[in-house]
């Protein structure tokens, strides 16, 4: 994800109170439509939602006297910060629809059945995707290519969908904290005003116990719930073969857009560079494939072109002799997207006016006010920091409000902003995956295909971040203070 820049609403005159009726009244609506909804909740009715919480948001804004044109240009400003997200969005959707389509895919998921241990699989994801994110520095761009490859694995051993989308994300957030080319991390140094590589030193304090005990937790699970051996793995591995021309010169172009990412070239043009090389591979290695799809429907005149383009814009299934792997080998394109980005957009509408009426500011500077003790400050700013991720549906956002309203109480307390930049890492950054309608989360939820619901209790890196800062910070381990 690419940097956005943001601004403070100056407006402080609404009342605690009316700052969070629309939260309570938004999340209290969420949880009746989505149990009326279940899954389908996010084709739309979760959207309206959010638009009936920004309505009511608005209506605060009037009775405080908030001047429309502010609001709707505040609206504006929002849905402007998020045009590179949903460009990135949309290409994820291409991209998982050519890899499919040139088997890279497909290849990731055969070698990964030979390769990795089902008695170590999940612990292994964690690892994996640490290693990705930590080399690329985005938990995004990591979850769009080996995360793809490990939910698909993951569901031919037999594992759960959610404790495998767990696993991964546990491991990409882990890995996007402790790289230096993460936008995030580079952003909560900046705020705070501290060294990028002193921040990442220091958040080693409650990263590294963090993920330690995600892993042995996984460890565990893995020991406890190894499913049943699937005898059909064996078929499955047959089957990608038969259908597919399956080799690592394949891994030639998700290499290349690491690479990209690794040399800081913006991941749009990444993205689409990873798109069209691998529509090239497609044509060059996989013609047999889409000669067989054009036999199989040459009385509707498909051609190489369309067979192509539609894995680009629109859902793909190859259509295998096995059920199972038509589930698996299918994406949704460009289209598939369509969904989160809806979603995405009516968010932010949300957020925008929170931010106009100076709802964020208000209930920022309640949690500031009593923040009385070094604990509560802390806790203070964790809160702040969720808050804003809820209500704004940003994670920039959740770095960059309590960053500037907390930093002076961090100075007055003598305490280092190093202190400051890893709280609103360990809990802005984060924690913005497990909401459903933040940007993060619902991009998570969209690429791996997996409810938040379903993988909001094995995230366990994400939640457990906050409570190791906060008790990090209550046994005053390492609490870094200003010497003069």
């Amino acid at each position: 994800m690419s940097k956005q820049k943001t601004t403070i609403n100056k407006n402080s005159n609404i009342s605690l109170f009316d700052s969070l009726t629309p939260i309570f009244l938004l999340v209290g609506l969420l949880y009746v439509n989505v149990n009326i909804y279940g899954d389908s909740s996010l084709e739309g009715s979760n959207q309206f939602i959010l638009l009936i919480g920004a309505a009511i948001a608005f209506l605060v804004g009037l009775k405080n006297k908030i001047q429309v044109d502010s609001i709707f240009n505040t609206i504006s400003k929002n849905i402007k910060s998020i045009s590179n997200p949903i460009i990135i969005l949309l290409l994820v959707g291409a991209l998982s629809g050519t890899w499919l389509l040139s088997g890279i895919i497909p290849s990731m998921i055969y070698y990964g059945f030979n390769i990795i241990n089902a008695s170590f699989f999940l612990p292994s994801c964690v690892i994996i995707s640490a290693i990705v994110a930590i080399a690329t520095g985005s938990s995004w761009s990591t979850s769009a290519t080996i995360g793809i490859a490990l939910i698909g694995i993951g569901k031919a051993l037999g594992f759960d969908v959610g404790v495998v989308a767990g696993a991964v994300i546990s491991g990409a957030y882990f890995g996007d904290k402790m790289s230096p080319l993460s936008d995030t991390t580079n952003l909560a140094a900046a705020v705070a005003g501290s060294n990028l590589f002193d921040h990442i030193k220091y958040m080693m304090i409650t990263t590294v116990p963090t993920i330690c005990i995600a892993l042995i937790f996984f460890i565990f699970y893995n020991f406890f719930n190894l499913p049943i051996e699937n005898l059909n793995t064996v078929d499955y591995i047959e089957t990608i073969k038969d259908f597919f021309y399956v080799s690592p010169v394949l891994f030639i172009v998700p290499l290349i857009v690491v690479i990209m990412i690794i040399k800081k070239i913006n991941p749009i043009i990444s993205l689409f560079v990873g798109t069209l090389a691998a529509a090239l591979f497609a044509l060059i290695f996989q013609s047999e494939l889409i000669d067989n799809i054009i036999n199989q429907n040459s009385d509707i005149g498909i051609s190489t072109y369309t067979i192509i383009m539609d894995s680009i814009v629109s859902k793909t299934t190859i259509e295998t002799n096995t059920l199972f792997l038509n589930e698996l080998l299918t994406s949704g394109g460009m289209s598939g997207m369509l969904d989160t980005i809806w979603l995405v957009i009516c968010a932010m509408i949300f957020g925008g006016v929170m931010e106009a009426v100076g709802a964020l500011k208000t209930i920022s500077l309640s949690l500031l006010n009593i923040a009385k003790s070094t604990l509560n400050l802390f806790a203070s700013t964790i809160l702040s920091c969720i808050t804003v991720n809820i209500t704004a549906s940003d994670q920039y956002l959740s770095i960059v409000i309590p960053g500037k309203m907390f930093s002076e109480a961090f100075r007055d307390r003598k305490l280092s902003n190093l202190n400051l930049s890893r709280t609103i890492e360990d809990s802005g950054t984060v924690t913005s995956v497990l909401i459903p309608w933040n940007t993060c989360g619902a991009y998570q939820s969209s690429v791996l295909n997996v409810s938040v619901f379903d993988y909001f209790v094995f995230a366990i890196f994400n939640w457990l971040s906050p409570f190791m800062t906060l008790f990090i910070a209550a046994i005053n381990y390492k609490i870094k203070k200003v010497l003069n």
